[in-house]
């Protein structure tokens, strides 16, 4: 049966908001009616470029026929950005991370909680179909029991080509805020919350020089480790390990693999929506690809978790990108950093059920059967 389609407006109109204005276009369930940003040129830029209202921040949480705010301001912003429109009852979905500081996420969850409103944050490539179709072959026991998993985001840094990126070095920047989300929301839907981490972490170099088109030879100052190792114990027993860094030249590593007892998984990055699945089960000669059984599988679909909390408002089931994921993966993340200087391993106070699988046979633009 047709809904109406959730009203959106977007703060923040950055490098990222392009690919949520272009896919927020597919989907049915919500339409962008109105962009803002601190900059006010940049946001009469995008809303021209998009057929859209440009409004100040203010406006934008004021506006009666808004009802779904997606904030896509830097990271040390999320929290504040997030809780003055929860207070002016919109419903969120934030970028990640959800916060910076862990009281500033739970004072998030706990809000939107107590407005009876709905809090969601990316990321939301594991709604794709790459890692959906890895979710199934999990749930249906392809893999036995599982065992461990082991994520790499092996990288030299975002200032080669980003056009602003001092605040990837910045606090709420690094490798592990920025990027670790990805792998970690991905683990934790395959194997379950987290119980438990340890870590070592490194600030390899003081200063980092862009080599962007935009800013190249400028010279930015590192205020956060560049190089960061977890080992992770899940409530459901299996071990994960995860290294982010933007440290290094080059890796041969695999982004994303599942172990069990029957078999390994080998999943595509998690910072994509598609790639290859491979599997290769105990005895087996080599390893076989499988064919994807999701949609969503190719292109930049940011936007998707945004389009189910939507599809969730009308519906009134959870969505899946949930305050309460973010902040266990924000939680985890902390945690990581503030083992790697105490030295002492930090079991978590939250947890969170996995998030419902995408059913099969959906086409792109379709959120439920």
């Amino acid at each position: 049966m047709a809904m109406d389609p959730v009203r959106v407006g977007i703060i923040g109109c950055g490098n990222i908001s392009n690919a949520y204005l272009n896919a927020c276009r597919r989907f049915a369930s919500l339409t962008v009616t109105a962009v803002a940003d601190l900059d006010a040129a940049r946001a009469q830029h995008k809303a021209a470029e998009f057929g859209l209202s440009a409004l100040t921040p203010e406006a934008l949480l004021a506006d009666p026929g808004i009802e779904l705010v997606i904030n896509l301001t830097v990271p040390m912003a999320h929290a504040e950005v997030s809780r003055r429109a929860l207070e002016a009852g919109k419903q969120v979905y934030s970028e990640k991370p959800l916060a910076t500081e862990l009281a500033h996420g739970e004072a998030l969850v706990a809000l939107a909680r107590e407005r009876g409103l709905r809090l969601g944050c990316a990321p939301d490539t594991f709604l794709g179909g790459g890692l959906q179709t890895c979710r199934k072959l999990v749930d249906d026991g392809w893999l036995g029991t599982p065992v461990a998993a082991t994520a790499f985001m092996m990288s030299r840094g975002p200032e080669s080509w980003h056009p602003n990126p001092f605040f990837f070095y910045q606090p709420g920047g690094g490798p592990l805020l920025d990027m670790a989300p990805y792998y970690l929301t991905a683990i934790i839907n395959l194997l379950g919350p987290v119980r438990r981490v340890v870590s070592m972490a490194r600030r390899s170099f003081e200063t980092r020089r862009a080599t962007s088109k935009e800013l190249y030879g400028t010279i930015i100052p590192v205020e956060v480790e560049t190089h960061v190792v977890g080992v992770l114990e899940h409530q459901g027993g299996a071990i994960s390990t995860l290294i982010t860094t933007f440290d290094v030249a080059a890796s041969e590593l695999p982004r994303l693999e599942v172990y069990g007892s029957e078999g390994t998984l080998s999943a595509p990055d998690p910072n994509t929506f598609g790639g290859p699945v491979r599997l290769r089960r105990w005895g087996a000669e080599s390893w076989s690809e499988l064919p994807i059984s999701h949609g969503y599988r190719t292109g930049n679909w940011r936007g998707l978790g945004a389009a189910d909390l939507a599809q969730a408002m009308r519906t009134g089931r959870p969505h899946r990108a949930s305050g309460d994921l973010a902040y266990h993966v924000l939680e985890v993340m902390l945690a990581i950093l503030a083992v790697a200087h105490s030295g002492q391993a930090q079991t978590l106070t939250s947890t969170v059920s996995r998030p419902a699988p995408l059913p099969l046979g959906l086409l792109e633009g379709e959120l439920d059967d």
